[in-house]
C-alpha cells in the first residue's frame, strides 16, 4: 500500500479557528470569521489497489490508526464508532441521536482510507430536497411536512472497501429443450379429447465466463441500516480523491467494523451470486438445472474508502427514523411514519367506492 500521511489541522489563516471544507465550494471555509482557503491537494497523491492476499496476511502498523489529534467514541444504542478531532465535544451520537457515548479503543488500530469521495452536494440543497421529499409522501402526518426537521441535518463520512478480481469460470448445468405432445383424455362427460403436454428435453451443457469485477463496492458502516444504503448507492468511485484531511476538517467519520477479512468474505459471495447470473444465462434452451460453477479468482486487489452521506434523524412518537442523501450524487432514501387518519380515510373511500360499484352492478 502507498504511504499515507495526515494532514496537520486546517487552521484559517485570518483568525486560526479550524477551516472546514465546503461542498458547494469546494475549498476550505472558516465558520467563524468566513475566510475562504484554497486547496491545493497534494499531487504525489495516488490511489492504490492493494493486493489482498498480502494485505489479509499482515498489515503494516504505518497505514493503521487516525491522526493523533482524532479520538473515537462508540455509541452504546446502535454501536456506530465516530472518529472526529480532539477538541469536539460530542454530546450525541450523529447516527441514532443517543447520549449514551464512551470512549473508544481498539486492541489494533484501523486501517486508514487510501481515497475518499468528497462532499459536493451542499448542506442548503440537502434540506430543501428532504423537504421535497417529505411532501411527496402523502401518508406522512401533515405536520411532519410542514416541520421537516432539516435543522438536524447533518453530515458524516461512511467507510467502504471495494475489491477487484479478474475471474475465469467454468460451468456445466443439464438445459432443456420443450417439446409438445399429444395426448387423449376423457373429459366430464366421458368423451374422447385431446390436448398438447408440454415436455422437456434434457441434455448437457457447458461453458466458461470470463469477467472482471472493478470495485465492488462492501459497506462497512454500522450506525446506517444497510437497506438504506443500498437504495443511495452507488457512490461513484471513478471520483475518488487521494486521502487528504482538508476533505475531512469539519466532518465526523464513521470508522468501519465490519473488517477487511468479513469484507473481502461479503464480497466473494456478491461476485459468487452475479457469477452466477451470468453462468445461467449462457445456458441454452428453455430452462435450465444443476447449474454448477467453477470459479477461479485472479489479481485480487482492495482499497478502504469513506463516502459523503448527509443524515437526517429524528423521533416522532416512540420511533426512531432517519433520511440519508448521498453526499456526492444527491440521491436520496428515508423512512418516515404513517398517519393513521390518513390511512383510515383512504380506506373508508376505498369502501364506499367498491360499495358503489356493486350497487351499481346489481342494477
Amino acid at each position: 500500500m502507498s504511504e499515507v500521511i495526515a494532514a496537520p489541522k486546517h487552521n484559517c489563516p485570518a483568525c486560526g479557528a479550524q477551516a472546514t471544507w465546503e461542498p458547494a465550494t469546494q475549498t476550505l471555509r472558516c465558520p467563524f470569521c468566513g475566510t475562504v482557503s484554497k486547496f491545493e491537494q497534494n499531487a504525489s497523491g495516488e490511489i492504490v489497489e492493494n493486493d489482498l492476499a498480502t494485505a489479509l496476511r499482515n498489515i503494516p502498523q504505518s497505514k493503521r490508526g487516525w491522526a493523533p489529534d482524532q479520538v473515537s467514541v462508540k455509541c452504546q444504542s446502535c454501536q456506530a464508532v465516530s472518529v472526529f478531532p480532539a477538541g469536539r465535544i460530542a454530546q450525541r451520537c450523529d447516527f441514532c441521536g443517543s447520549p449514551s457515548l464512551v470512549p473508544y479503543s481498539e486492541i489494533q488500530a484501523p486501517i486508514r482510507p487510501e481515497s475518499l469521495l468528497p462532499f459536493k452536494v451542499p448542506e442548503a440543497k440537502v434540506r430543501e430536497m428532504i423537504r421535497q421529499w417529505y411532501g411527496s409522501h402523502w401518508f406522512a402526518p401533515g405536520k411532519l411536512k410542514s416541520r421537516a426537521l432539516t435543522d438536524t441535518v447533518h453530515g458524516v463520512y461512511l467507510p467502504y472497501w471495494t475489491f477487484d478480481a479478474q475471474v475465469h469460470a467454468e460451468w456445466t448445468a443439464l438445459a432443456g429443450y420443450y417439446y409438445y405432445v399429444t395426448v387423449q383424455f376423457q373429459d366430464s362427460a366421458g368423451r374422447t379429447q385431446t390436448r398438447q403436454e408440454q415436455r422437456v428435453r434434457w441434455e448437457p451443457a457447458a461453458g466458461t465466463v470470463d469477467h472482471f469485477f472493478d470495485d465492488e463496492l462492501v459497506a462497512a458502516s454500522r450506525g446506517v441500516p444497510p437497506d438504506l444504503l443500498r437504495q443511495v448507492e452507488p457512490f461513484t468511485t471513478k471520483e475518488l480523491k487521494p486521502y487528504d484531511t482538508a476533505f475531512l476538517s469539519g466532518w465526523v467519520v464513521e470508522q468501519y467494523q465490519i473488517d477487511l477479512v468479513a469484507a473481502a468474505q461479503r464480497s466473494r459471495q456478491q461476485m459468487g451470486r452475479q457469477l452466477e447470473q451470468m453462468c445461467a444465462s449462457q445456458v441454452p434452451g428453455d430452462t435450465q438445472r444443476d447449474l454448477q460453477i467453477r470459479p477461479d479468482y485472479s489479481g485480487q486487489t482492495f482499497k478502504h474508502i469513506l463516502v459523503p452521506v448527509w443524515l437526517l434523524t429524528y423521533t416522532y412518537g416512540s420511533r426512531n427514523f432517519m433520511v440519508l442523501v448521498n453526499g456526492y450524487t444527491g440521491t436520496i432514501a428515508g423512512k418516515f411514519p404513517i398517519s393513521p387518519i390518513k390511512v383510515f380515510f383512504v380506506a373508508v373511500l376505498i369502501i364506499i367506492a367498491i360499495a358503489i360499484f356493486l350497487q351499481l352492478a346489481q342494477q
